[in-house]
C-alpha cells in the first residue's frame, strides 16, 4: 500500500533475545557444574561448616567458664567453619573465570557469543545463585547441628531468638559475597594464582596489619575493611564497640564485591580477550 510503512513486529525479537538470554545461561551453568573443582570446592566448604559447627557444640563449651560462655555469641560460634569455607568460595569464584583464561576457552566463548558483557552476567548470576543456596543451607545445617551436640544451655539459641534467623542467612550471604568479589578480581586478572593471592591479601592482610596500628587508626579504619565489615552480619549478639552494623557492614562487603565486578565488565569489553 502507498504511504505504508513496514514495521517489525517486536514479540518475534523479544523471544530471539530471550532465547539467546537463556541459552547463554544454560551454556554457562553447565560448563559451572562439569568443572570438576566446583564439586570440590563446595564439598569442602559444606564440609567445612558442618564438621567445625560440631566439634565445637562438642568440645568448646565444656572448656569455657561462665564469664566466657556469657560473653560468646552461640551463634558466631556454630558458624565457625565460615572461617575455612570463605576461602573456598573466593577460590571458587576466582576459577569460574580465570580457568577459562588459563585454558584458552574463553577465546571460543567470545566467539560463540560476542556480546562480552552478557557472558560476563550468565556466569555472575550462575554463580551467585548456586553459591548462595549452598551457603545458606550449609550454615542452617551447622547452626542447627551445633544445636543438637551442645548440652550446654548457655548456648542454646533459637530462630525466634533476636538476631538468629539474620545471622544464618547472612552466613551465606557472605560467602556469596565473597565469591563475587573473588570473582570480580578474576575478571581484572584474568590470572588464577594473582587473582587468588590478591583476594586473600585483601581479606587477611588489612585485617592483620590494623591489629598492629593506634587504637584510632583500628576504630576508624578498622570497621570498613573488607572481611570484617562483612563478617558483621552473621555475628547475633556479640559485637564490638565500633563495628558496623549487621547490614551496614555487609553493604560495604557488596561495595568491595560490585566494584571490582565493574571492573571487570569494562576491562573485558576493552580488551582484545
Amino acid at each position: 500500500m502507498k504511504g505504508a510503512t513496514s514495521v517489525r513486529p517486536p514479540a518475534r525479537h523479544a523471544e530471539r533475545s530471550g532465547g539467546h538470554v537463556a541459552e547463554v545461561m544454560r551454556s554457562e551453568f553447565c560448563k559451572f557444574r562439569s568443572v570438576p573443582s566446583t564439586a570440590w570446592t563446595i564439598a569442602v566448604a559444606i564440609l567445612s561448616n558442618v564438621v567445625l559447627a560440631a566439634l565445637a557444640g562438642l568440645f568448646i563449651p565444656s572448656n569455657l567458664s561462665e564469664e566466657a560462655k556469657a560473653s560468646t555469641d552461640a551463634v558466631r560460634l556454630s558458624l565457625a567453619g565460615l572461617h575455612l569455607s570463605q576461602i573456598a568460595f573466593g577460590v571458587l569464584g576466582a576459577l569460574v573465570i580465570t580457568s577459562e583464561y588459563g585454558t584458552g576457552m574463553i577465546r571460543a566463548t567470545f566467539a560463540a557469543v560476542p556480546q562480552r558483557r552478557l557472558v560476563l552476567l550468565a556466569k555472575v548470576v550462575v554463580y551467585a545463585v548456586t553459591t548462595l543456596v549452598v551457603g545458606i543451607v550449609s550454615c542452617l545445617a551447622a547452626f542447627l547441628l551445633f544445636q543438637a551436640v551442645s548440652s550446654d544451655e548457655a548456648f542454646t539459641s533459637s530462630f525466634g531468638d533476636p538476631g538468629v534467623t539474620r545471622a544464618v542467612i547472612g552466613g551465606g550471604l557472605y560467602l556469596a559475597a565473597l565469591g563475587l568479589l573473588g570473582m570480580g578480581l578474576g575478571m581484572v586478572l584474568r590470572h588464577s594464582a594473582g587473582t587468588i593471592a590478591t583476594l586473600f591479601g585483601l581479606l587477611f592482610v588489612p585485617s592483620i596489619l590494623i591489629s598492629i596500628l593506634p587504637a584510632g587508626w583500628q576504630a576508624t579504619v578498622g570497621p570498613y575493611l573488607p572481611m570484617i565489615a562483612g563478617e558483621q552480619v552473621f555475628i547475633a549478639t556479640a559485637r564490638e564497640p565500633n563495628a558496623l552494623g549487621p547490614w551496614t557492614g555487609f553493604g560495604v562487603l557488596c561495595l568491595y564485591a560490585l566494584v571490582a565486578l565493574v571492573s571487570g565488565f569494562v576491562l573485558t569489553s576493552r580488551r582484545d580477550v
